[in-house]
Parts: C-alpha cells; structure tokens; sequence
C-alpha cells in the first residue's frame, strides 16, 4: 500500500492531500468532507481505511487553505467547495498512479452537495456516490443531472436530516438507494454505527463502482 502526502496545484490556490493506493488497486473514492472538517477527519479516515481494505484507493484532502478555513463564510461556499472539488478530480485524472482507475465520491454533511454537484458537472466520468449524514439538499437544482449510482446514508435519529434526504432522494434520477441506520445520530458516534457506514459504502462501491470483472 502506497501513502503519499501531496500537494495538489489548483488554478489559485495549492491544496494538502492524503492519497492511499492499495497494491493491484481496482478504483479510487475522493472524500468531500464536510463544513470544519479537514483530512484529518476522524471519521472519514476510519471509513477510508475500511475501504482501502477492499483495494480502493482513497484521496482525503482539504478543500480550502488554512486560511480560507479561518474564514467561517467559505464552510458553507457550496459554489467554492464544488470548484475545488472539481479541479482537484481533474488533477486526479492525470495523476500517473490513478488516472485509469474509475472514480467515486464519499461525501458527508455538506461535503455530500459539493460531491452531488460536482458528479453532475463529470457525468458519467463518476461512477458512485456515497452521501454520510449529508446535506444533498443543497444541490437540488443539480441533482437531475447526476448519472451516477447514489446511495444516501442517515442516522435513524437525524430526524431533519432524513427529510432534507428524502426531498433530495426524490429529485435523483439515478440508480439510487437510502439507507437508515438504525440508533445513530448525525455523526454515528454510536459504538459499531460508523463500520455499518463503511459496511454499505463497501457493498455500493464493489457493485457500481469497481470494474466488475473483479468480483465475477
């Protein structure tokens, strides 16, 4: 397994990132996490490992400097988040170790609306998207446009979360799934609540977004 620090050159700005690259790895997931997280994230590095684990590759990484972070506004800069979630997928397409490797996304609270709307600007280019306690609703007018397999998870107990999915859910046009997990909140702190998270992710990457002759 190869571990990599990097730095990803965009039009303005130079972000940090986490590339992690199984041996013989068949696809790679992008995690947009979401408003005053960072890839540093806890949770998403736990699911992230989880994942790695199936020989997908993972790419966590800040999507604002530690100066635009300073600035509470550009949590919630959808429009800001989604460009740089753009650019930095297309880096990805011409970094060497991963460019033939299908893409995912694997977006939480936030995160997931810059993952959704981004999936729409590529079209086909990514193959699944997996939403974690996120906020699709915030790319409503997108979600039309999103070809790619779309699994929407929420904690049982996120009560205004699981409406904010429901009306998302109803606006997606792709293959799609939701899925509740039972006794969670929105962070899935709950003990063995965050590897059911990664257990569907797993399953929703292997069946849509891994090359199929893997798993004949």
């Amino acid at each position: 397994m190869k571990q990599v620090e990097i730095d990803i050159p965009l039009t303005y700005v130079t972000l940090k990132g986490n590339l992690i690259i199984p041996e013989d790895a068949t696809a790679i997931v992008v995690f947009s996490h979401g408003s005053g997280s960072s890839r540093f994230s806890t949770r998403n590095r736990t699911v992230a490992e989880l994942i790695q684990k199936q020989k997908i590759g993972t790419l966590l990484f800040d999507l604002l400097t530690v100066e635009e972070e300073s600035v509470y506004e550009n949590r919630f800069n959808i429009d800001l988040l989604v460009s740089r979630l753009i650019e930095t997928t297309e880096w990805l397409m011409s970094y060497n170790e991963v460019k033939d490797l299908p893409i995912g996304y694997f977006g939480s609270s936030t995160g997931a609306a810059s993952a959704l709307r981004a999936a729409a600007y590529f079209g086909d280019t990514i193959k699944a998207v997996v939403s974690r306690g996120g906020r699709p609703d915030l790319a409503l007018s997108a979600l039309h446009q999103v070809t790619a397999p779309t699994l929407l998870i929420v904690g049982g107990m996120d009560m205004l979360v699981i409406e904010m999915n429901k009306t998302a859910y109803d606006e997606l046009h792709c293959i799609k799934e939701m899925k509740i997990i039972t006794g969670a909140s929105h962070l899935f702190e709950e003990p063995g609540k965050l590897s059911e998270v990664a257990d569907f992710a797993i399953t929703w990457y292997k069946k849509h977004l891994v090359n199929k002759k893997e798993y004949h």
